[in-house]
């Protein structure tokens, strides 16, 4: 659309969900019932027998619950061997305001269960594990909602909807890719409870106490400047399409979508005006895998198959007709594993005319810290950037210009190299909208302001650290960088700490997070009563390696006997037995996903 096109009131729906609700418990069943004035004798039962839903019509009861109990949203429906479960939101914290609209974060969920009675005992098995897989969804972290605004779509997209959409249910506006319960919500939709559905996304979770006060997935700050206040948000959105861990899902499906896909909208909004800067990452889009298999840094595949063009093809037209143009920022080493697989991806990128790839050794060009050379990278893309602008709307939501394009960085794990480019970058554009806002001078700098710029690098330091504990399930690495432009003794103690974090969970835990991923987002391989075997050697290994150890220290200890000598040789030689045979099978002793397959 044109500068100077329509207007509409941004973010307003026709169509509210229901924002507090009453959970009514009976023998043979569950009520949800709508308090929202807004939204009245809105109710549906659940059978706790089979599952059954039924829209219920008025506010009359028929009998009295056995307990009631206050809600604040339904999540989704899963059906599993033993029945069905149902997701509702137990707690919630405001965390903000998108548009104009309250964000809630879920603070604490939980199912409802709706049991069948047991069949044979290896579906009771099955089910078990099943179950210890939505107490992980239960404590999912990052799930943010609103009843009356839409979160999955960046200001860019909402403002072009068409008002007929633009004026149906939340979910029917929703871009489907970034609804996180989008499986969960099929039940929901069939029966037409419209009233009951809220699309969530999944961006950030909470870290620590220290930081229950501040705004982690729509982080905010205040920036004071010329006596005009701005404020700015970040948001991210998380793709459903490759959902999952960072070892069990790297690069791309046969489809073209990627792992760690995540669109990342940096919103100000100042004098009435708005302005959005959209970057988006994503795992290297080719068919690779990295499998855990006890070392600390597993080696890189690349899995040769007909489709890897058509695959990168599809990625890239996908984004293409999404964004605009595209400038690929492939920050990976240049050799190594990573240098093979960046040979690879340069390859095939550069035979599509309409992308343009770029490569920067991030590694190689700002050892020790040196984040200024991210200037190098900048000045090589910065027509380019600048070309792709931002999207910008006033007061009374006349489009002035749009975002022709985005840039797409990735480094292995899209977290931590990728954290810092994007930062830099979107600290580029704020300031240029700080420009033509009149805020800064052409002389003017962020940094010169020690307030905003500080606000700004802990606002992307937290925006990383985030995404990161989503992905790897610890805070990101090189946070020192954004934070402070340097490294600190601070910092390299606490690197090493999360290096060592992501070790123990991406070997030992990851498999059963993957699994909870793929069940809540419907990509099972088949039914659940077909669940695979897997049998983990873990305690057996650990035991054995340690005992062997110290049993062997002890000995040596005493090896200055002659008697105790041929014996510490032999314990030494069956420790390290241990030790070999353990490396050898590294892959059996680690924790896999039981449910689906790697593609």
């Amino acid at each position: 659309m044109e500068a100077g096109g329509g207007s509409r009131d941004v973010g307003l729906q026709q169509g509210f969900c229901c924002r507090e609700l009453e959970l009514e418990e009976f023998p043979d069943k569950y009520v949800i019932r709508s308090l929202d004035p807004n939204v009245p004798d809105q109710a549906f039962s659940v059978s706790r027998s089979d599952g059954d839903i039924k829209l219920l019509t008025g506010d009359a009861k028929s009998e009295n619950p056995t307990k009631v109990s206050q809600i604040f949203g339904v999540v989704g429906i899963l059906r599993l061997i033993s029945g069905t479960y149902i997701l509702v939101i137990s707690s919630r914290k405001e965390v903000g305001t998108y548009l104009g609209f309250p964000v809630y974060s879920a603070m604490t969920m939980k199912f409802l269960s709706c049991s069948e009675a047991w069949r044979t005992s290896k579906e009771k098995r099955d089910e078990d594990y099943f179950m210890s897989l939505l107490r992980i969804v239960e404590s999912t972290p990052g799930l943010y909602y609103s009843y009356e605004s839409d979160l999955t779509l960046n200001l860019q997209r909402s403002c072009k909807l068409d008002e007929v959409r633009f004026s149906k249910p939340l979910w029917k506006q929703a871009d489907p890719r970034y609804v996180w319960n989008k499986n969960l919500l099929e039940d929901l939709i069939e029966h037409k409870l419209d009233a009951f559905i809220i699309p969530f996304i999944q961006a950030l979770r909470t870290l620590l106490v220290l930081y229950l006060n501040k705004i982690l997935s729509f982080q905010t700050t205040e920036l004071i400047r010329k006596d005009s206040p701005a404020k700015i948000t970040l948001i991210s959105r998380r793709c459903n399409r490759r959902l999952g861990t960072r070892m069990w899902r790297r690069g791309a499906n046969l489809e073209g979508d990627t792992a760690n896909f995540i669109e990342t909208e940096q919103l100000l909004e100042l004098e009435g005006f708005k302005f959005s800067f959209l970057q988006v990452r994503g795992s290297i889009p080719l068919l690779w895998e990295q499998i855990v298999d006890l070392s600390y840094k597993p080696r890189l595949q690349i899995i040769g198959h007909e489709e890897t063009a058509k695959v990168v093809e599809r990625h890239f037209n996908d984004l293409t007709q999404r964004y605009g143009t595209i400038i690929v920022l492939d920050l990976t080493d240049k050799h190594g594993d990573e240098g093979q697989l960046s040979s690879a991806f340069s390859f095939e990128v550069e035979k599509l005319p309409h992308v343009r790839y770029v490569s920067f050794d991030f590694h190689y060009q700002c050892a020790k810290g040196k984040l200024e050379n991210l200037k190098i990278l900048y000045d090589e893309i910065s027509e380019d950037v600048q070309k792709q602008g931002y999207f910008l709307i006033n007061a009374e939501g006349v489009i002035l210009q749009e975002q022709t394009g985005v840039a797409r960085a990735n480094c292995i794990d899209c977290l931590d190299r990728t954290n810092v480019t994007q930062c830099y970058l979107a600290r580029k554009s704020l300031y240029s909208q700080l420009q033509q806002m009149g805020a800064f001078s052409s002389r003017d700098c962020i940094t010169l302001y020690a307030d905003i710029d500080e606000a700004f690098k802990m606002l992307w330091a937290e925006h990383g650290d985030e995404i990161s504990l989503e992905y790897t399930g610890t805070l990101a690495l090189k946070g020192d960088l954004v934070r402070y432009g340097r490294q600190t003794i601070a910092g390299l103690i606490k690197d090493g700490i999360t290096a060592l974090s992501r070790y123990y969970l991406n070997n030992f835990q990851d498999g059963l997070r993957q699994d909870a991923l793929d069940l809540i987002s419907g990509r099972c391989d088949g039914p659940p009563s077909q669940l695979k075997d897997s049998l983990s050697y873990v305690p057996v290994a650990s035991a054995l390696i340690i005992g062997g150890l110290t049993v062997t220290s002890f000995s040596l200890n005493q090896g200055r006997h002659p008697q105790h000598f041929l014996s510490s040789v032999l314990l030494a030689g069956l420790a390290a037995g241990v030790m070999a045979a353990v490396k050898a099978n590294g892959r059996q002793f680690c924790s896999r996903p039981r449910l689906c397959g790697l593609f």
